[in-house]
C-alpha cells in the first residue's frame, strides 16, 4: 500500500517514500519528483533530496524530503538499513553487480550450507570495508566511477562500517540469496565481493533492493508512476 498524502505541504517539508526503479539512479528520482511538484506547484524551485544513495542496477527504497523536511535528511541516512541480495557464487565483475561483465571465474562446488554460515559470522559487527571502485565516492573532486569507467587505476581506502545481522534466505549453487541489517555507508557489492573471497571463489551482485530505512518500509512506498497519477488528481 502506498505513503497516505493528506493535505501535504511541499514547502513546508514532507517525506516521501519511493520504491526506485531498477537502471535510474536516486539522483533521477529526485529530479523527476521535484519535476511533477514544481509544476503542481506552480513554483521554479523547491527543495527536494534523498537520504541515501542507491546504486542503478538496485531497487526498492529512497526516503526523498522537499522543503524544509530535507534538514531530516542526515538524521534519516544514520538509521538502520535493510536489504535483500541475490549473489552469484564462482565469479566476478569489476562492479561488482551487473554493470559490467564477468571478468574472472573460480571453484564452487566446496561451498556448503555449513561453510557459508561459517563465514558470514566474521562480517557481523564493526569491520573495515573498501568501497567498489564503481560507486560515487569522491576523489580530487571526480566521483570514482568516473576513473573506473575510463580505465584508470584506483585505490580506495577502507572505511569502519557496521553489520547488525546477515541471513541466509536462500542457498542453490551458485546463487546465495541473504537479508542484510546494516549501518551507513555499507557497500553492499562489496560485502558481496568479501563474501566470495572469504568463500575461497568469487561473488557479485545480480539483485539488491533495500527493503527499509529505519522505520520506513518499501511497502509503504509509492511508484514514480502512481505518485504521478495522485498528484494529478490532488
Amino acid at each position: 500500500m502506498s505513503q497516505s498524502l493528506q493535505n501535504p505541504d511541499f514547502l513546508a517539508g514532507e517525506i516521501l517514500l519511493f520504491d526506485k526503479p531498477i537502471d535510474w539512479t536516486s539522483f533521477d528520482v529526485v529530479n523527476r519528483v521535484r519535476i511533477m511538484l514544481c509544476r503542481k506547484l506552480k513554483v521554479k524551485k523547491l527543495k527536494v533530496g534523498h537520504a541515501g544513495t542507491l546504486d542503478p542496477k538496485a531497487t526498492g527504497l529512497v526516503v526523498l524530503c522537499t522543503g524544509r523536511a530535507t534538514k531530516k535528511i542526515e538524521e534519516i541516512q544514520a538509521e538502520e538499513k535493510e536489504y535483500t541480495a541475490t549473489l552469484k557464487l564462482g565469479a566476478i565483475t569489476p562492479s561488482y553487480d551487473l554493470e559490467t561483465e564477468e571478468s574472472e571465474t573460480f571453484p564452487i562446488n566446496h561451498i556448503t550450507a555449513e561453510l557459508i554460515q561459517e563465514k558470514l559470522q566474521q562480517f557481523i559487527g564493526k569491520i573495515e570495508q573498501i568501497p567498489p571502485v564503481f560507486s560515487a565516492i569522491k576523489v580530487n573532486g571526480k566521483r570514482a566511477f568516473d576513473y573506473a569507467r575510463k580505465g584508470k587505476e584506483l585505490e580506495l581506502q577502507a572505511r569502519t562500517i557496521r553489520i547488525d545481522n546477515i541471513e541466509v534466505l536462500r542457498f542453490e549453487l551458485p546463487e546465495l540469496e541473504i537479508r542484510i541489517q546494516c549501518g551507513k555507508g555499507t557497500y553492499i557489492r562489496s560485502l558481496a565481493r568479501d563474501i566470495g573471497t572469504a568463500l575461497d571463489s568469487g561473488a557479485y551482485l545480480t539483485q539488491l533492493r533495500r527493503t527499509r530505512n529505519g522505520n520506513f518500509q518499501v511497502e509503504n512506498a509509492w511508484t514514480i508512476i502512481n505518485f504521478e497519477k495522485t498528484l494529478a488528481i490532488m
